[in-house]
């Protein structure tokens, strides 16, 4: 089947010596892995190899057999070309970072366009700002809602976030945070990408980072500690 859709570049791995094989996030069908031939060997082939750093958005021609195994690109295009977002340390790194996470996230191959409309609107938003601060923060718990355990915040008002249930709690037993902790939460439940971003300091930020990614390991079976972690702690500290 040809398919003509706009594909968030999750991941590239190198084959042998010359090809890649790329994991898309694809508006029409969810997640796919491509097999690129001969990418490091073509006279455009730095040029080919940019298309595929991690969170680009591209709008693609591929042939979909979906039978499990490597699809095939026809046709490439850059569907956003970013100004900032592979080129500022900040922001590449944090990119690397999201991109692992979503690897590990989305772990099914169907079609979930309300994630996809998010993320693209979201990494536009990267691309155009600077005080990005909270960026990763907001993304990782927004992504929640799509995946399907967004914190029930019915009960907000109380004093303990359970990890588990993903409940507000009175109770401070099981994997429960503390009302420190709780509290810094809160403050990331209520937050926007356009608030102020120094409403935490560094350390409140590792924090919230620590609780996000538990959160994580919690709901979503296989789920791994991203490699870039500690570099983006290096870079936010």
């Amino acid at each position: 089947m040809l398919v003509k859709t706009k594909a968030i570049v999750i991941s590239s791995l190198k084959f042998q010596e010359k090809s890649l094989i790329v994991k898309c996030f694809t508006l029409s069908n969810g997640l796919k892995s491509y097999f690129v031939r001969d990418a490091f060997s073509s006279r455009k082939a730095s040029q080919k190899i940019a298309y595929f750093q991690p969170l680009s958005i591209l709008e693609i021609e591929a042939v979909h057999k979906n039978k499990g195994t490597l699809e095939n690109f026809k046709e490439i295009k850059n569907g956003i070309p970013f100004q900032t977002i592979h080129t500022d340390i900040v922001k590449s790194t944090m990119v690397m970072f999201l991109s692992e996470i979503l690897h590990y996230s989305i772990q099914e191959e169907e079609k979930n366009e309300s994630l996809f409309l998010f993320l693209e609107t979201a990494l536009t938003w990267l691309d155009t700002h600077d005080e990005i601060f909270n960026f990763h923060l907001i993304l990782l718990l927004e992504i929640t809602k799509y995946l399907g355990f967004y914190p029930d915040i019915s009960e907000i008002d109380l004093p303990h976030f359970e990890m588990n249930d993903g409940i507000f709690t009175l109770f401070n037993k099981g994997n429960v945070l503390t009302e420190h902790e709780t509290n810094l939460f809160k403050k990331l439940i209520d937050l926007k990408f356009d608030n102020d971003q120094k409403i935490f300091h560094v350390l409140e930020r590792q924090i919230l980072l620590k609780i996000l990614i538990d959160y994580y390991s919690f709901h979503l079976e296989g789920f791994k500690k991203p490699k870039s972690l500690e570099i983006l702690k290096e870079v936010f500290s």
